[in-house]
């Protein structure tokens, strides 16, 4: 068994002239060896010993990321600390506080940008005793310290006593908790999820269940260094072989971070790409648009050689079976004109994505496999730390979340906790060495959740014949009839989004009532185009008439059962957004906040006003999302 610090040094040992980290912070990038890694990270740990960090406390750690991000957490760890990694999407309000003061953090590395937040809530933390700044150009105040002071202490520490680091460490076992990582907070108020540093060298292990990631190969992750998935999926797992991981480019804002990726994918060419539904919804729009430009024919041809390629592919375990061989010559060169120039803008050298979050849509999965660029679907879940099953170039099949991976133990539940058949519908429970050590000082939501070692995911899903595991939704989202049964809504919404143009976003609602109803939130731009031409009444009738697609006789009818499609809807008078609570940092939709913003809505569906869609509630909040709510 492998603490995070023994293995670093494995692989440190292993590929010391490989390069570990990429970062640009001017006009290119610069790369960080393994060996350069280690010099760092003995210097700040041997640092933040001198400036008083000792085993068990915990720091938070708020930062885009960056090379600074991964060097600190292995410095920390290396103290027998906790690391607190904090999403930078977090406002300064009760949701940072919140978690600063539940994990009792005593100290706060964080970046220049994230700076201010801090500023304003450091007066509410008593606990607080030092503020790290990464590379600050602006004047500190008294509290406040810049890491490079840090790092020098240690340097001078090193040269004094050259074992220094080695003694240090000797303690650092895998029982150690590595990480206080907070649930986003779906459903109440986030939870502090425990993982040892044997949680993460496990899950590794486990990552490699299927799958090889070659020393040459580089990541460029987009996605927040807090976030499970991007943690031990690029972070650790590239360490493990050898492989390097760059970092975005920081902009001044968000939205410049952002942009800068698009550059930053055709100057580091990586060969593979962490993703999740939302940003791969946004390459797909981004790839289609750019084809669009060059002319109806060359779109048409597009949208040929996918339908094609769609039926020769199939579900990726019986591409070209059969007489789809005949396809293959045409598909050849369809890769040679079309798909092979798509390649070329995520830099050329993409072999695969591998995605996060358990609800990438079927669509989705055959668009990205038909280009050449396959999007391996996995799952998981941060209190597994967090990988639980996955598609990998050998073994995969679209419309599934993969194989489970190995050292792994697996039921699938009903309610009262009974194990079910292969192809029956339940509960996903896991049992294995990834599991958390449980929630940061609450016992009563450790004990629901892990029951003679097994965690109880809270996700739905089965297992087919050949252990790839189908995830249908949260078992405790389910939507549930008057007469008891239970249906999860998330397939249903992630397909009107994907197939309703003039819907942005919408929530299910059915908590034993005779029907179901949604809650609606139009696509804005679109409503305004329409409305130069169409009444509020008639453009509601529009909405409807996406939405009976799914209903007898519509394009999708045979997609899901009837009675678990809305009836009838009622628009938002706003959008879900994190500003309003009704999405959290992940981006995942908070159902029951959602319900509670919209009762007054929800009630009207159930009302017999309500069953006519040009109902004035309806009418109202149209014209409030028309005039910018």
């Amino acid at each position: 068994m492998e603490s995070i610090i023994s293995f670093f040094k494995k692989k440190v040992e292993q590929f010391p002239d490989n390069t570990l980290l990429w970062e640009k912070n001017h006009q290119t990038f610069k790369p960080t060896s393994y060996k350069e890694t280690y010099v760092l990270v003995r210097q700040l740990a041997l640092g933040l010993r001198e400036l008083g960090v000792s085993s068990g406390e915990r720091l938070a750690l708020l930062s885009e990321g960056r090379n600074l991000w991964l060097m600190s957490e292995l410095a920390v760890l290396s103290n027998k600390a906790i690391t607190v990694p904090l999403s930078v999407k977090l406002e300064p309000d009760n949701d940072l506080i919140f978690r600063l003061k539940h994990s009792e953090s005593t100290y706060i590395l964080v970046s220049q940008n994230q700076l201010e937040k801090i500023r304003i809530v450091k007066k509410d933390l008593p606990e607080l005793k030092k503020i790290v700044v990464f590379t600050p150009d602006l004047p500190l105040e008294e509290d406040e310290m810049d890491i490079q002071t840090i790092i020098e202490t240690g340097k001078k520490i090193l040269y004094k006593d050259p074992q220094a680091y080695e003694i240090l460490t000797q303690d650092v076992n895998p029982d150690d908790i590595a990480t206080i990582t907070y649930t986003s907070g779906t459903t109440a108020q986030p939870k502090g999820i425990m993982l040892s540093q044997r949680n993460y060298t496990a899950n590794v292990e486990q990552a490699f269940s299927y799958i090889n990631i070659p020393a040459a190969y580089r990541t460029l992750v987009v996605l927040p260094w807090d976030h499970a998935f991007a943690h031990t999926a690029a972070l650790y797992s590239f360490m493990d072989t050898g492989a390097s991981i760059a970092s975005v480019q920081v902009g001044k804002t968000q939205l410049e971070t952002l942009k800068n990726f698009t550059n930053n994918i055709r100057e580091i060419q990586p060969h593979v790409l962490m993703s999740v539904p939302a940003m791969a919804k946004n390459f797909k729009k981004n790839i289609e648009k750019s084809i669009e430009q060059k002319g109806k024919a060359i779109f048409s041809l597009f949208r040929f050689a996918l339908k094609l390629s769609y039926w020769y592919n199939g579900t990726g375990n019986n591409k070209g079976a059969g007489i789809k061989w005949v396809a293959k010559p045409l598909l050849s060169l369809f890769d040679k004109i079309i798909f092979n120039k798509i390649k070329i803008g995520f830099g050329g050298n993409l072999t695969f994505f591998i995605g996060g979050g358990a609800l990438l849509d079927f669509e989705l999965q055959q668009f990205f496999y038909a280009i050449g660029i396959p999007m391996y679907q996995g799952y998981g879940l941060s209190e597994a730390s967090p990988i639980i099953s996955a598609n990998t170039p050998k073994y995969h099949k679209l419309g599934s979340s993969g194989k489970i991976v190995n050292n792994l133990e697996i039921q699938v539940c009903d309610d009262n906790g009974k194990a079910l058949g292969t192809g029956q519908l339940g509960e996903i429970v896991i049992r294995g060495e990834n599991v958390m050590k449980g929630y940061w000082k609450n016992p009563d939501a450790t004990r629901d959740t892990i029951k003679q070692g097994w965690l109880y995911t809270g996700d739905l899903g089965y297992l087919d014949e050949e252990n790839y595991l189908y995830v249908k939704g949260r078992f405790k989202s389910l939507l549930i009839g008057s007469d008891g049964e239970k249906y999860s809504p998330e397939g249903i919404e992630e397909a009107i989004i994907d197939h309703c143009d003039l819907i942005d976003q919408v929530m299910l609602y059915n908590n034993q009532n005779p029907y179901t109803t949604a809650i609606v939130v139009p696509n804005i731009e679109k409503i305004k185009a329409l409305s130069k031409e169409n009444s509020t009444e008639e453009i509601l009738i529009l909405i409807e008439r996406e939405l009976n697609k799914f209903k007898k006789g519509g394009r999708h009818e045979t997609l899901f059962p009837q009675r678990w499609l809305p009836s009838t809807f009622a628009v938002a008078s706003e959008p879900f957004t994190e500003q309003n609570k009704l999405i959290n940092s992940t981006m995942k939709m908070v159902r029951d906040k959602v319900g509670t913003f919209f009762q007054k809505e929800i009630d009207m569906c159930y009302s017999p006003e309500g069953k006519i869609i040009t109902n004035t509630v309806n009418i109202e909040n149209l014209k409030k999302m028309l005039n910018g709510f």
